[in-house]
């Protein structure tokens, strides 16, 4: 068959990426080629090299256990344990326990199916070769192979290491032809590559066609694909959504550990004023009370909700064939802005398809296929010649597949592709008329230049045809067959057929499914700047695509080439360090990237995107490099994986609101009570709001949610100013409880405490209908399971407050008139902080929203409208300032 450079015209201009070999290894690449190094040599050499084998550093499970025991939440936790013990609290220490216990199981098993990315590398290099040594052919295991090596890689073998070829055969024997490697899993070149002498070829690709020898230059780590691993091991940065949880936590765990303090000096030198002195009973028993107060206040069961909330949603996505094997990927898939897509095999197929021909009069579709048949060699893996028969086979009448034939005619002659002429040629025999014909099939101006010769045609459309194919970067061939004419043999062109790696059935759709929710699909891939400009036209995508040299331009600073890679629609002719640099680049302009990919290539990137895509039919280096897998073919699945994630957000989003609300509203209104009045509410009601309260929130799994349209973010600057307000506001009706029913109502001392028990477990709880939505909640309505469960919580609070019976005896029943009218305020209440969270957000974003933000980004809009904007451009112009202040106000 014709090689790529024929058959594919590329742009002069463009300059191919050439790796090059250290000058400080050719003195170690002199080896005699059928000989081999010698024992001796061998021994220095892997003294000095190394085996040639990716290190693994394997991650202890304990060690990894233990990392969910550690955070800011988790060590205030840990804190309240051991104080618990102290003062023999049994009970909440018990709670606590199995709370932390129980978050820390969660995360470690969603998480421990998860291989090591390092591993995955290195189980697919080659086990065996077969290489000279001591002047014999020996077949030794991979992993001995040293620099200067000479193998022997032929069709079927995974090359074992970095090899340049020596273009002779195994005992050194001249060769004709080159050598066929798929190396797409590696650069994401969608066609396999003809390689001859001196070129090289790299570790773990896969021979398709033909035999050479050739002399390894590079092992183990220094591999290509070893570049490729030590790329995934430096992407350890903490998660986003632990830096989400840990804000909360620090938050809310600074101002309750202050006023806690503060109250316990308090209590301390009232007990000093009173009695004189301060014992060793008095500071335990100011303790007991103080833990009790932090546990209530302390949002405990944060991070356990939020897991659970999480793993529910990762088990939703599992059924819709998505794998999510890092728990806290389902919320940051919310939050994906730019989805970078490689293209080879997530995109398009990876396999050659017969495209639409231009046809000379006369000729129709069938005719192409049946001489491109005819004329094409059977039983070969030539990738070409293989998309031909199965192009023929499957839709032409006349052949069926079963032998290489069609229905009529008759191959009498064949001469397989010849480097020189560039084409191949057949006699055929028309079994109807039983006369002979030939037919040719090769580079197209090769065979045009046959037909011209032959029939003195100008050819004119034709060649025009040509240069049509070769920019938009089609591979293409030409086919000619011969007719009697005058008493001549004449050839006459068929027509021009292009092959081109197809894209996907449901690629389009899902790259306008993205658009429809603000995300922006950029294109990454190894292959020619003009391929990936014809992919993405019949993608319905941008074509303005970045050559990836221009991404180490070192003319420009990081933030303009950050700004291009911005501004494209798809980057071309990349290597793996350059996806990462295009993750990362786009990363510091404050954007949440998603990756997709299949192949060793993209696994660096895929660790170190925000959440990273191991599409279906992955190898398994990019599987375990990243944070989701797709079990079914195409890109649809991840569409369901963004409604899911940002459902998942919404929940996790409302909890969040409520719980920091109605922690400040509860530290607000006890150390104000404390200081000012010396009143403390019985430790088994602060243990009954803390504990029956977050357990009822683990349902809101389940509620209803409305999807956003635009990419979510957490606004971190808004929820802790809307929670103080919030907050606040349930302040003014907590002390109106205490005082009327105290000063007014004039009830007992232990009626007293059932009443506030039962207004702080009501009207801080119900407001979590109001969370659920940044518009007025009837909105949203929730779903009636979330709704049981959380009213149920605080029937139980209503029978327990209306009897009296919690196990104290201070304490008392207030009658069931007095708690329903309770029940009844704060629900009162509940519309009405409705009322107020709307009106705070509406000023918040009227203050911020429509003078930093714009301010921030008013290049970033400009840009966004110097071209004809794509359908998720427009889209995020539309949406920018309502969700990228978030991200960047963390």
């Amino acid at each position: 068959m014709p090689n790529n450079n024929e058959t594919i015209p590329l742009n002069p201009i463009e300059k191919e990426w050439k790796d090059q070999i250290s000058p400080d290894l050719e003195i170690y690449l002199e080896t005699e080629p059928t000989f081999g190094l010698t024992d001796t040599q061998v021994a220095d050499r892997l003294a000095k090299f190394g085996r040639n084998e990716l290190q693994e550093k394997k991650k202890s499970k304990i060690k990894h256990f233990l990392s969910f025991f550690t955070g800011a939440i988790a060590y205030l936790m840990e804190i309240s344990i051991i104080l618990t013990a102290v003062t023999k609290d049994w009970v909440d220490f018990g709670i606590i326990l199995a709370m932390l216990i129980i978050n820390a199981l969660i995360g470690y098993s969603e998480e421990s199916k998860a291989e090591s990315a390092v591993a995955a590398l290195k189980s697919s290099l080659a086990l065996h070769t077969r290489c000279w040594r001591n002047g014999r052919l020996q077949e030794i295991q991979a992993t001995e192979l040293v620099i200067g090596d000479v193998i022997v890689i032929r069709l079927g073998d995974i090359v074992p290491a970095d090899v340049r070829l020596l273009g002779i055969g195994a005992t050194g024997e001249a060769i004709d032809g080159d050598l066929q490697v798929d190396q797409s899993a590696l650069t994401g070149e969608s066609l396999p590559l003809r390689k001859r002498k001196g070129d090289l070829v790299y570790s773990s690709s896969t021979v398709k066609q033909g035999q050479q020898l050739g002399i390894v230059v590079r092992t183990g780590a220094d591999t290509f694909i070893g570049k490729a691993a030590n790329l995934i091991s430096i992407t350890t940065d903490a998660g986003h959504f632990q830096k989400v949880v840990n804000y909360i936590g620090n938050f809310l765990i600074a101002i309750s550990v202050v006023l806690v303090l503060i109250i316990f000096i308090y209590d301390l030198v009232e007990v000093k004023v009173q009695n004189g002195t301060i014992t060793k009973d008095d500071v335990l028993e100011t303790l007991k009370e103080m833990v009790v107060l932090t546990i209530a206040a302390i949002p405990v069961g944060l991070p356990t909700v939020m897991s659970v909330t999480m793993a529910i949603g990762a088990k939703q996505l599992a059924k819709k064939q998505v794998i999510v094997k890092r728990l806290t990927a389902v919320e940051e898939l919310a939050s994906v802005s730019i989805l970078c897509s490689d293209k080879t095999g997530t995109l398009t197929l990876n396999e050659l398809t017969f495209d639409e021909p231009y046809l000379s009069q006369g000729y129709d579709k069938n005719d192409i296929l049946l001489y491109a048949y005819l004329s094409s060699e059977p039983a070969t893996s030539d990738p070409i010649e293989f998309a031909i028969r199965t192009a023929a086979t499957k839709d032409h009448p006349l052949i069926t597949g079963e032998k290489h034939e069609a229905m009529g005619y008759k191959v009498q002659m064949f001469k397989p592709f010849d480097p020189t002429e560039k084409m191949s040629r057949a006699t055929i025999l028309d079994n109807s008329t039983q006369t002979d014909f030939k037919v040719a099939k090769g580079a197209p101006q090769v065979i045009i230049d046959l037909v011209k010769q032959s029939s003195g045609n100008n050819m004119r459309d034709a060649e025009a045809v040509i240069v049509e194919f070769a920019s938009r970067g089609l591979r293409a061939l030409g086919v000619a067959r011969t007719r009697i004419m005058g008493g001549q043999e004449i050839w006459e062109l068929v027509g021009i057929f292009s092959l081109i790696d197809p894209p996907r059935h449901d690629s389009a759709e899902t790259i306008k499914d993205c658009a429809d929710y603000g995300i922006v699909v950029k294109m990454i891939t190894g292959d020619q700047t003009i391929i990936a400009k014809e992919v993405a036209q019949r993608l319905n995508m941008g074509q303005d695509i970045l050559d990836a040299n221009c991404l180490v331009d070192p003319s420009k600073t990081d933030d303009q080439v950050a700004q291009q890679c911005l501004d494209v629609d798809g980057f071309a002719r990349v290597i793996p360090e350059h996806k990462y640099r295009v993750v990362e680049l786009l990363q510091g302009k404050g954007y949440f990237v998603a990756m997709t990919g299949d192949g060793v290539n993209d696994a660096p990137a895929l660790k170190k995107a925000n959440v990273g895509i191991a599409v279906h039919g992955s190898t398994d280096a990019a599987r375990t490099a990243a944070d989701i897998v797709l079990l079914a073919p195409g890109l649809s699945a991840i569409i369901d994986g963004i409604k899911t994630s940002r459902a998942i957000f919404q929940r996790l989003q409302s909890y969040a609101l409520y719980r920091i609300a109605s922690t400040i509203h509860f530290l607000i209104f006890f150390f104000v009570i404390t200081l000012a009045e010396g009143w403390q509410m019985p430790p088994i009601f602060l243990i009954l709001i803390s504990v029956l309260n977050d357990a009822a929130t683990m349902i809101m799994t389940v509620d209803n949610v409305t999807i956003s349209k635009a990419p979510n973010v957490w606004r971190l600057k808004l929820l802790v100013v809307l929670s103080s307000v919030l907050a606040i506001f349930l302040s003014f009706f907590s002390f109106a409880h205490f005082y009327i029913f105290r000063d007014v109502l004039k009830v007992t001392e232990g009626q007293l405490y059932s009443v506030m028990y039962l207004h702080i477990s009501a009207a801080p709880h119900f407001i979590i209908f109001s969370t659920r939505t940044e518009g007025f909640c009837w909105n949203s309505l929730p779903s009636w399971p979330f709704t049981l469960v959380v009213l149920g919580t605080q029937v139980i609070a209503l029978v327990l407050s209306v009897y009296g019976v919690v196990g104290d005896a201070k304490v008392e029943g207030i009658g069931w008139p007095r708690g329903l009218i309770i029940i009844a305020i704060a629900l009162v209440t509940f519309v009405l902080v409705d009322l107020v969270k709307v009106l705070t957000i509406r000023l918040w974003n009227r203050t911020h929203d429509t003078h930093s933000v714009i301010v921030k980004h008013k290049r970033t809009l400009k840009d966004f409208t110097t071209k004809k904007p794509t359908r998720a451009q427009k889209f995020n112009q539309d949406n920018h300032l309502n969700w990228d202040e978030g991200y960047r106000a963390y």
